[in-house]
């Protein structure tokens, strides 16, 4: 199986009424989660709010969740930052702070300036000077960005870069992802209502939000699919896409957060300016999770 192969669960960061991170809440999260059968966890990535921690926030969450994940488990923590040195410097706490991998975000700030040749000499510096491997992590819909093939073909031959996260849904892109790199370069989907389609274009496994409520059947789809059984795959893509396109696109992080309580998690507040959904949007979360039939009996 190629290297961090699997589904994984971009946590959220619990974040109390008072704006600082609720500790015991994350604590209790990832003991939840590590219960069932997920592949690993990724902290500080797009849902856990990274752009909105300061350093010594994030620092701390690397530690805390690092505690609850046995070693078995896959552990990979976020660390893109706008410039290159502050990447290279991230990356080397998380490293120390216990990551297996590190997920590195396209830079995006400057977007005129962000072609190939700039991206392939920023993740090249990042995983010359990384302790652990590096993914790429192309999120178009938040950067205005893209690596594009050509960039990933060439990145892919970096030994201490070893794959990629796609969150976009351009099924072709992935394929010719995956048609340009090395039989040993994993490549993870990052949409949840593609999940199916991304597997079968090429993706070793997914880094989805949706895993984090119900993480069983993620793993269970991505099993189907590995052993064939599309009819199977098909029949679960289309019972969880409802649910998957209200904490997706639809509501983003604070749907996600709302849907986490729902559950029995410690969702908890989003960072301002983020606000919590409204009344009516977690009624329908509530009907989508019930029609799944995965709500805890005392919700």
């Amino acid at each position: 199986m190629k290297r961090f192969a699997g589904v994984f669960t971009p946590v959220v960061t619990p974040f109390t009424s008072s704006d600082t991170i609720d500790e015991a809440a994350m604590r209790s999260n990832v003991a939840q989660w590590m219960k069932t059968s997920l592949h690993g966890l990724v902290v500080l990535g797009s849902n856990g709010e990274a752009p909105q921690l300061d350093e010594e926030e994030g620092d701390r969450v690397i530690a805390i969740a690092r505690e609850g994940v046995p070693r078995d488990r896959a552990f990979i923590v976020g660390t893109g930052r706008e410039s290159t040195r502050a990447t290279v410097a991230a990356t080397r706490r998380a490293a120390a702070l216990g990551a297996d991998a590190v997920l590195v975000r396209t830079p995006s700030f400057f977007k005129p300036q962000m072609t190939t040749d700039v991206f392939v000499r920023h993740y090249t510096d990042v995983a010359e000077t990384s302790p652990v491997p590096v993914l790429l992590y192309n999120v178009s819909i938040f950067t205005g960005v893209s690596l594009q093939p050509e960039a990933v073909e060439q990145l892919a031959a970096h030994p201490n870069i070893i794959g990629m996260k796609e969150s976009g849904s351009d099924i072709g892109l992935i394929a010719e992802f995956a048609s340009r790199t090395p039989a040993d370069f994993t490549i993870l989907g990052g949409s949840a209502t593609m999940l199916l389609y991304s597997l079968s274009a090429g993706c070793a496994g997914a880094i989805v939000a949706l895993a984090s409520l119900v993480p069983d059947a993620c793993v269970t789809l991505w099993t189907l699919v590995r052993e064939g059984r599309l009819q199977e795959a098909h029949a679960l893509q289309r019972k969880l896409m409802p649910l998957a396109r209200s904490i997706g696109g639809g509501h983003g992080v604070p749907g996600l957060k709302a849907a986490l309580d729902l559950m029995g998690y410690r969702g908890g507040f989003p960072r301002p300016p983020l606000r919590p959904v409204p009344p009516a949007v977690i009624d329908t979360i509530r009907g989508q999770l019930d029609a799944l039939g995965v709500l805890p009996a005392r919700v």
